[in-house]
């Protein structure tokens, strides 16, 4: 655990040594700021025209609209993040210091997808101080939103793991992102290639969609086939990295 420890500091730390991580950041609270800013004010001009929402309808508008924009932001972001997981590993030539260090890969995996995921964390914080003029003047129920948040974790977490597995495949940082994007976005609309399958390919291709699994976390119904969903993409994304670096370990 204590060596996990050292490599989630080590990759958390490096984040913040360089630009992308600030631009990231910049990028996601700029964004979400102003869809958040859209969504509310157009909730405002529809009740002062008497024609809109009821103020309990508020807290459904934000998990619906709101969070629904920040998964999509994510397709386009956390490709950022994963980027050099790896790939600058391999370019740099340190990835062979990790494998001759007293690592096991699993503890190399944990520790880099961590130090991603928290990051992501802080990306969410900042977005939750956004809402805070919505807690100020409807004070909604939290149960929704703390739903449709832990959505948004759950997605994050099983693009990371993908776009960790894909990072390792490169040692250009934007093939790796670009890889990530092309194909997280393939899964995204799998729910639209269903259509024109036959039933039975239709389910499994519809299932594949994490659209699909996103939309009830943003109507603030937590279901557990959502979650399994989404913990099963992360831990199948772990696995891909785990058996890319055990290539990578043997070929030296």
């Amino acid at each position: 655990m204590r060596k996990i420890w050292h490599v989630f500091q080590k990759e958390l730390k490096s984040y913040f040594y360089s630009p992308i991580a600030y631009v990231t950041l910049t990028l996601f609270l700029l964004i979400s700021g102003f869809v958040f800013f859209l969504i509310f004010s157009d909730l405002a001009r529809q009740t002062s025209m008497g024609m809109g929402y009821e103020a309990v309808n508020a807290p459904q508008l934000v998990t619906r609209y709101y969070f629904g924009w920040l998964s999509t932001i994510l397709l386009f972001l956390v490709p950022l993040i994963t980027m050099g997981v790896y790939a600058e590993e391999k370019k740099k030539g340190t990835y062979e210091l990790l494998f001759t260090s007293p690592l096991y890969n699993l503890q190399i995996i944990f520790g880099k997808f961590l130090a991603n995921l928290v990051f992501c964390l802080v990306l969410f914080a900042g977005s939750a101080l956004l809402m805070t003029p919505l807690f100020l003047t409807a004070a909604p129920d939290t149960g929704p939103t703390l739903v449709a948040y832990l959505g948004l974790v759950l997605f994050a977490a099983a693009i990371l793991s993908l776009g960790s597995f894909l990072s390792t495949l490169t040692e250009n940082q934007i093939i790796a992102a670009i890889l990530t994007f092309v194909f997280v976005l393939v899964l995204w609309f799998m729910n639209i290639f269903a259509e024109s399958g036959t039933e039975g390919i239709r389910g499994v291709l519809s299932y594949l969609s994490p659209l699909r699994h996103l939309e009830d976390f943003q109507k603030g119904v937590l279901d557990l086939s959502h979650v399994v969903y989404f913990v099963s993409v992360s831990v199948f994304g772990v696995f891909l990295t785990y058996r890319s670096l055990e290539t990578m370990r043997w070929r030296g």
